[in-house]
């Protein structure tokens, strides 16, 4: 592939990933992607030959970007894995809320099961982190499962968040309250 095709192809990645931000996952259809782009509608099979390529492409974009903004909260390792472990929530929080397209597109079953462009291996990284650090808070836990209820939990506290629910129940104003919550009922109360 030539240095055009490379920029048509990332161009096209691009217009999804700003499109999705703005009409949400929705609205990501090979012909709204390529009239965006300023290509023929057919142009981006030739890229991407399935409509499930072209959204593993965009969800990449999303899952780099979440992976991003973890290592950049996580740091150093300096702070406590509790720490590091609230940061990385309050990430994954703020992300799925501020980019709420993005973060289902990324976590759409049909794209994670097709494993198109290695997406699962691609968002593996991330639970990763999760893992290791529930492993060093809790080293008797089986870290793995409990890191996924952990990651279902600020999963749910995600969306019933976006649709107003929580705060109706809880009345809270900052979803800080219900990190902390799944944090203590998941590892354990914070030491003093």
């Amino acid at each position: 592939m030539d240095e055009r095709e490379t920029g048509l192809k990332a161009r096209l990645v691009d217009v999804g990933v700003d499109l999705v931000a703005e009409e949400g996952a929705q609205a990501l259809t090979l012909r709204e992607i390529a009239r965006r782009a300023g290509v023929s509608h057919g142009a981006p099979r030739r890229y991407f030959p399935t409509h499930l390529d072209l959204l593993s492409a965009i969800a990449r974009r999303g899952f780099a970007d979440l992976g991003a903004r973890v290592t950049e909260a996580v740091g150093d390792g300096a702070a406590s894995p509790r720490a590091q472990l609230t940061a990385l929530g309050r990430v994954y929080l703020d992300f799925a809320l501020s980019r709420r397209g993005m973060y289902e597109l990324m976590f759409r079953h049909d794209l994670l099961a097709s494993d198109r462009l290695g997406l699962r291996e691609t968002s593996l990284p991330l639970f990763g982190v999760l893992i290791d650090l529930v492993g060093r808070v809790r080293p008797a836990t089986e870290a793995r499962i409990t890191a996924g209820a952990l990651w279902a939990n600020l999963h749910g506290i995600a969306q019933l968040w976006s649709w107003g629910s929580l705060q109706l129940g809880t009345g809270a104003s900052d979803f800080a309250l219900l990190l902390r919550a799944a944090l203590d009922a998941h590892l354990g109360p914070e030491e003093a």
